[in-house]
This record gives structure tokens, sequence and C-alpha cells, in this order.
């Protein structure tokens, strides 16, 4: 398979997550910002929105203050935030586009249709009148085009290297929520002049949840009240949550064993044993060591993975 065909394919999946991910996260923080709570409270949660993407300097650079809808408007429709929903679902357009051949027909059209429906919305008032149903619109979008590569693309490598970026995307934006999530919980409100009560509490964590569709899924998992250790197991260590870390590496090195090549063993030697990380872990002993030490050497490696899997695949290469 091509490297320029396998890199459009690629990035195309992982633009179509992130866009979906930034929806989930814009819909949580909205949701949550009509709840009773005070306005310090409120303002964190945007900053963090931003932070989620390491996108504050950026926005301050153009917009100053934080200002809830600036942010909207920052993460949705502009068009100087590579981060931006518009951008995102532009960029996946683009690649898919560029790779018009290696998809099939209901793939491309998925693909296209999203792009000009974001257009006319973004042209007509509906994100102002509902951001809600934005929100839902996007992330029912890229449920619709991951179904429709699953259910119509013959499962070769053009198909592993699609779900490859998915999974990578999914996993970098999961461990970024947390640890932002978890990090404005310690730094601004517990031990803060017992602003933190119980009610507070259960609608914060309960966003967390939300935000990756694992509000139900805890219920059932853990039948008890929302605790910030099993939202970390969960979100972290759980193989049967979709949206888990160690669930998003048990695909991706499922995927990188079947498109496997003369150069990529380091690679996945890298990939194996992030997952044996997590396949082993448990959650005491990663609280007791630092949930965000832990966050941030994970996030390094992903990191890590995704450069070594352009140089194994993605790049034309002398050899």
């Amino acid at each position: 398979m091509l490297s320029r065909t396998a890199d459009h394919l690629f990035w195309m999946s992982r633009y179509t997550e992130r866009a979906e991910n930034t929806a989930r996260m814009l819909d949580v923080n909205y949701q949550t910002s009509l709840l009773p709570q005070s306005a310090a409270v409120a303002q964190v949660g945007w900053e963090g929105l931003l932070s989620i993407s390491e996108l504050m300097p950026s926005f301050r650079a153009q917009y100053g203050e934080v200002v809830p809808r600036d942010v909207l408007n920052f993460m949705v429709r502009d068009e100087n935030n590579p981060s931006s929903i518009l951008s995102c679902l532009r960029a996946a357009r683009e690649n898919a586009r560029a790779v018009r051949g290696a998809l099939t027909t209901e793939l491309w059209e998925t693909q296209n249709t999203t792009w000009l429906e974001l257009q006319r919305i973004l042209k007509g008032k509906s994100f102002e009148d509902d951001p809600a149903e934005f929100f839902e619109w996007v992330k029912f979008r890229s449920h619709l085009s991951r179904g429709v590569a699953i259910g119509t693309m013959l499962q070769d490598e053009a198909f592993h290297f699609y779900r490859m970026g998915t999974f990578l995307e999914r996993a970098d934006n999961t461990a970024r929520l947390l640890d932002v999530k978890f990090h404005a919980v310690e730094s601004d409100f517990y031990g803060a002049a017992n602003e933190m009560d119980q009610e507070y509490d259960f609608y914060h964590w309960s966003a967390i949840l939300r935000s990756v569709s694992a509000f139900e899924i805890y219920r059932k998992v853990y039948r008890n009240v929302i605790k910030p250790e099993r939202v970390a197991e969960l979100l972290i260590l759980r193989a049967d949550m979709p949206r888990s870390l160690h669930a998003s590496m048990n695909e991706l090195v499922s995927n990188l064993g079947v498109v496997s090549n003369d150069h990529s063993a380091e690679t996945e030697r890298l990939a194996g044993k992030l997952r044996a990380d997590l396949q082993y872990g448990r959650i005491d002993e990663i609280l007791a060591t630092g949930l965000h030490a832990f966050l941030t050497q994970f996030l390094e490696r992903v990191n890590n993975l995704g450069w070594r899997i352009s140089q194994d695949f993605l790049m034309p290469t002398s050899y």
C-alpha cells in the first residue's frame, strides 16, 4: 500500500475522531454551565476545556479574556484554530478526497455530506439557537462515519490504518480529559474553603463520565455513588469500556500487528509494552505514584507511537 494513501486514511480518521471529542467536551461544558454554580466554578470549566487541547495561548492571543461565547466560537467555527470542529471536519474531508479511490462510495459520501451539512449549519442560526443539538449532530456524524467504514470497507491495510488513527486519537483525548479535570479538582476545589460539597462533586464527575458516554456504564459496573478513583479506573484500566485508555490501546496494538512490516518491530514492542502496563496496572498504584505523572507519561508514549507509526508506515522511505 502506498504510504501516501495510508497517511490520508490515518489522518482522515484522526480528524473525524478529534471533531467528535471536541463536540463531546463542548457539549458537557455547555450543559454544565446551565446548572446553578458560582462564576469561578464555571470559569474553571471553560479554561480547562482550552487547556485540554493546549489552546489557551492561541485563544488569549486572539480573544483575550475567557468568555463562554468566544470559547464556543473558537472551538467550533474558527478557521484559525486547527483543532476547531470546522477545521477538523474540513481536514477529514480533504484527506478523504485525496484517497477517494481507496474508500467505498458510502464512506466518501458520508464524509462529503458531513462537510457540506456543516457549512450549511454554521451559515444559519441553528448552532447559536441550540448548541447542544449541534454537538449531538457532530457526534452522530462521527458515529455514522465509523459505522459505515466498518460495514462497507474491505478489511485490508486501508481499513487497519483507518482504525489505528481513530484509537490513537481517542487514547490521547481521554488521557488529556482525565488529566485536566482531575488536576482542576485537586488545584481549585479540594481543601478550598469548603466550596466543594457533595452536590458539586456529583455533577463534576458525572460531567466527566458523560463526556465519554460512560455515565450509564459506570452505574452498571460499580452500582455505587460516583467516586473519583472509580472514574479513573473505568477510563484508564477497564478493557470493556470503549473509550478507555486500555480499550484504545488494545485496538491500536491489534491493528498495528496486522499491518506490521520489516521496520515496525520496535513500534510494536513499545505499543505492546504500553498496553501491558494498562492490562496489569492497578488504580491504587497509579494514584499512589501520582495520576498526573502517569497521564503525562502516557501522553508522551502515545505521541511517540504516533511519530513512530508515521516513520514506519506513512512516509516514503529509501529502504
